[in-house]
């Protein structure tokens, strides 16, 4: 296997309200910042990750390419969903060899519309969607199936909140106060607020990386598992994909300082924390976590994008970012990386 690192992250600054950009306007700055960091203006692959449904036009991702710049042409593919798995096929194709960079890069403009209706889109027409259940709804039965305590779930959302104030990139919420319920059990505050956002991250292999970052985060595993669509086939207190996917990046093989988790609704952050094997002195979601900020389709990329900051700021010797897609945690990519 390659040795290959993230050398660079940069994201906007989210917004809770549509703000008037195009996509190529939002994803721009992140673009300019990790192109400034890195010195390069061309890379030997481009992905990215976004959903067509937020923008309500089809092939909306195209028009993004606008930001790269049309001259040199560039190898470029594109995954209808969260970047973290853009990132992935960016490692992948990094793997083969014949190059040695890649740019990833996700958006969302979830201000645009309904999320909790676009997502519905996600499930299976025949069986879950004439349920008439929408993504709170799944994650409110999972939350009672979890048993969770509403004093650690307001924990949780305080926490993720407080570090989120301090991130110039999130949101400025306020504590959580008695609100009523959403969607029993869940609260207003338990669930990821609307944002709109973008993030891009650089990818280099071997010694490109070590020449371009003087502290690489080196991406030590990365794998993804899945597991049934119907909730009905799953134990909901549990997530077997997310542990399965743990294993086989190896995140039990060392302390790991930093957790970056794509903590949708409060109680998820339980349930990822027993299903990835989270020691007590792991740091859990210390940008604020997309309870703080939830640009979709850039929120997993951020994740990774953070956990890889606190490797190459000095602040973390080993870290973890996870991404999830799929109602209830049913999708789970996870990667350690490491100093």
């Amino acid at each position: 296997m390659r040795e290959i690192a993230v050398v660079a992250f940069a994201q906007t600054r989210h917004s809770a309200v549509d703000e008037g950009q195009s996509e190529a306007e939002l994803i721009l700055p992140p673009l300019e910042e990790v192109r400034a960091a890195t010195g390069l203006r061309k890379f030997g692959f481009t992905c990215s990750g976004s959903c067509d449904y937020l923008a309500g036009a089809p092939f909306s991702f195209v028009s993004a390419l606008d930001a790269l710049g049309a001259w040199p042409p560039i190898s470029e593919s594109h995954v209808e969903m969260d970047a973290a798995w853009a990132l992935y096929e960016a490692w992948v194709r990094l793997q083969h060899g014949d190059v040695d960079s890649a740019l990833v890069y996700g958006f969302g403009k979830s201000s645009q519309g309904d999320l909790r209706e676009i997502m519905t889109l996600q499930l299976d027409p025949y069986y879950l969607a004439p349920l008439g259940l929408d993504q709170v709804s799944f994650a409110a039965l999972q939350a009672s199936a979890t048993g969770a305590d509403r004093a650690e779930l307001d924990e949780i959302v305080r926490r993720s909140r407080a570090d989120g104030r301090a991130n110039p990139y999130a949101l400025d919420l306020p504590d959580p106060t008695g609100e009523d319920a959403e969607v029993a059990p869940l609260r207003p505050y338990d669930i990821a607020p609307i944002t709109d956002g973008a993030a891009a991250v650089v990818l280099a292999a071997g010694d490109l990386a070590r020449e371009l970052c003087e502290r690489p985060a080196w991406i030590t595993g990365i794998a993804h598992r899945i597991e049934p669509h119907y909730l009905g086939m799953r134990d909901l207190a549990r997530s077997a994909s997310a542990a399965d996917a743990a294993r086989a990046a190896g995140a039990g093989k060392g302390d790991v300082d930093v957790a970056e988790l794509h903590v949708q609704f409060s109680h998820e952050e339980i349930v990822l924390r027993e299903a990835l094997e989270l020691p007590g002195g792991t740091r859990v979601n210390p940008s604020g976590g997309p309870l703080a900020a939830n640009p979709v389709m850039a929120t997993g990329l951020i994740r990774i994008g953070e956990a890889a900051g606190r490797v190459m700021d000095g602040t973390a010797g080993r870290a973890l970012g996870h991404a999830t897609s799929g109602p209830c945690l049913q999708h789970n990519l996870v990667t350690v990386m490491e100093a």
